[in-house]
């Protein structure tokens, strides 16, 4: 399983950010200095978002709560948000902290700066608010276990029973009262969960009436719905083809409420990724859940237990299959599997299914010991019974009857001695096969908890996509590297200053934006300005910038340095038609 994962990313991944949405770009942009103060705010994120009240909060440079607009979505973008401000911004640094629900029902939560004028020399730290409450989350994570444990119980005890009338129905019901008790906990908790407060928002009516009209919020309902149906299903004391039938339906229209509210509404195949996460959910329920009701049920017909077995081997292949499709989905490259906190989970989960497979395999060679050896003659007497009873004469009526009689008789005491002799084999292996079910059983339930740990966990390949996006924090300026170069403009007093900000300041493309200050402290226009970039280390350069006028200020939108280290940074200032300075400076650049 794990090989196949490695060839697949080995061959290649596909484009666009996956599950768990990644702030893209921001105007202003993170870290930049703009001249006039900007009237709104637009993000831009990789997918699809859902606001929140309170979904953005601004901080001006004395670190004071600004009163903004409402926010709302760019027209026909989904995934853009724009943010109106206040009127007459001062000079100084302003932090954004924003949260956000992605499209795969998971909150996400970030900050970024943006300066009017210049930055703030060096701006206090202050609680964005972008933290999980701790005891929402564990609660709704624990909630979310039970509902996948639920689930399994639920699906797996069923098909079970429907192989086996007289399996128990313990599973089967503790599996339906655990999913319909973590969907309720579920759909209280979602907005306080969204929100990232308390448990008291739990009981918010205007958070509750979010969370009826969200996407997550409908799934959970609909869960409930279904629920009520498989209860009247579970009230039958007999399962007929028509009850087998509605209760398949019911399976598959409970694992799309996890589908279509999860990682695989989100990011690339979505159509493919849902198909494969309801097989997924219905092989690992049919698969574990099964097992449960196998331990719960004290005598099992060999022949069920050899279907059973047949079954759960299909399942296995299911699991591979939409496992390996997942795991690339999800990772997106061969590095996140080691370097993202969901390549190690998914490490760990194939560490303990191949744990599980083996004690699949160990059970399965049990169940193949489990044999009959004269089911053979069974069947010959009881085709022989059903001639006899059927061919004679009407003048021999009696007779033949008689003679059917005889003969069911002989072969009652047949099967009873089959009986007998499987009973016999089963106190034998039926001690070794409750053993590696047992074990089969707990490396299940793990790879449950794992499962519930990877759904709230952000995805290889957005994680990636979210450390390209995120810039790199520099003292007095998180997300940019700003630096002052001051120079001199003839006469004692009259020195002027160009401040430059490199943004993100390290290995690769970043954006240039120059002001140019006066001797008073104000904006200076200057007939043209010139930087570019030295690493005289490895005898790179100079790397022009390229900046251009864009009244007010210059910028470049991209220039490239690509090794880390200590560059040399020219500034070049022309302050007159025949006049120019030069200055230089160090900047760091990271990798």
């Amino acid at each position: 399983m794990l090989g196949v994962v490695l060839t697949l990313l080995l061959l290649g991944g596909a484009g666009s950010a996956s599950a768990h949405a990644a702030l893209r770009t921001t105007d202003p942009a993170d870290g930049s200095v703009v001249t006039t103060a900007p009237d709104h705010l637009t993000l831009t994120f990789t997918e699809s978002v859902g606001l929140l009240d309170g979904s953005f909060r601004v901080f001006d440079p004395g670190n004071h709560r600004l009163r903004t607009g409402e926010p709302g979505h760019a027209r026909g973008r989904s995934d853009t948000v724009r943010l109106p401000l206040p009127g007459g911004l001062g000079r100084g640094t302003y932090t954004v902290a924003w949260r956000v629900v992605s499209a795969d029902s998971h909150p996400v939560s970030g900050a970024f700066t943006f300066s009017v004028g210049a930055p703030t020399p060096a701006p206090a730290a202050l609680d964005t608010g972008t933290d999980e409450d701790p005891a929402t989350g564990s609660l709704y994570d624990l909630a979310r276990y039970a509902a996948y444990l639920g689930a399994a119980l639920l699906i797996g005890g069923g098909v079970f029973r429907a192989l086996w009338p007289g399996a128990a129905r313990t599973p089967v019901n503790a599996g339906w009262g655990t999913l319909a008790a973590a969907t309720a906990v579920l759909l209280l908790l979602r907005a306080p969960y969204e929100a990232g407060t308390g448990l008291s928002g739990a009981f918010d009516p205007s958070g509750a009436a979010r969370t009826l009209t969200s996407r997550p919020g409908l799934a959970l309902v609909a869960r409930l719905a279904l629920l009520g149906a498989a209860g009247v299903l579970l009230r039958r004391r007999t399962w007929g083809r028509g009850a087998r039938v509605s209760g398949g339906v019911v399976a598959v229209a409970l694992a799309l409420t996890w589908a279509l509210a999860e990682h695989a509404v989100a990011g690339i195949q979505v159509p493919v990724a849902v198909v494969s996460a309801v097989l997924h959910l219905l092989a690992t329920g049919v698969w574990l859940g099964g097992l449960v009701a196998l331990l719960r049920t004290r005598e099992v017909p060999v022949a069920v237990l050899h279907r059973f077995s047949r079954i759960a081997l299909g399942c296995v292949a299911v699991l591979v299959a939409t496992g390996v499709y997942q795991a690339w989905r999800g990772l997106g490259s061969l590095d996140a599997l080691t370097g993202t906190a969901y390549g190690r989970l998914l490490l760990v989960k194939l560490t303990v299914v191949a744990l599980l497979l083996a004690g699949a395999g160990g059970a399965r060679r049990a169940v193949r010991g489990l044999r009959v050896p004269v089911a053979t003659g069974v069947v010959r007497d009881r085709e022989r019974v059903g001639a006899r009873a059927g061919g004679g004469s009407s003048g021999a009526g009696s007779d033949a009857g008689c003679d059917a009689g005889a003969d069911a008789d002989a072969g009652e005491r047949v099967v009873a001695e089959a009986a007998g002799v499987a009973a016999g084999q089963a106190s034998v292996a039926g001690r070794r096969l409750r053993r590696a079910v047992y074990a089969e059983a707990a490396l299940g339930a793990l790879v449950l908890l794992i499962s519930t740990v990877l759904a709230g966990t952000v995805p290889g390949r957005a994680a990636a996509e979210a450390a390209e996006r995120q810039p790199l924090a520099v003292p007095g300026l998180p997300g940019a590297s700003v630096t002052d170069v001051p120079f001199d403009l003839g006469g004692p007093g009259r020195q002027g200053k160009v401040q430059v900000t490199l943004e993100p300041g390290r290995v690769g493309d970043s954006s240039v934006q120059a002001v140019v200050y006066g001797p008073d402290g104000g904006l200076a226009a200057v007939p043209e300005l010139r930087i570019s970039f030295t690493l005289p280390a490895q005898g790179v350069g100079p790397i022009d910038a390229r900046v251009t006028d864009r009244g007010g200020y210059w910028a470049s939108d991209r220039v490239t340095l690509p090794l880390p280290g200590r560059w040399t940074m020219k500034v070049t200032v022309r302050v007159s038609e025949t006049d120019q300075v030069s200055e230089t400076r160090g900047v760091e650049i990271a990798r």
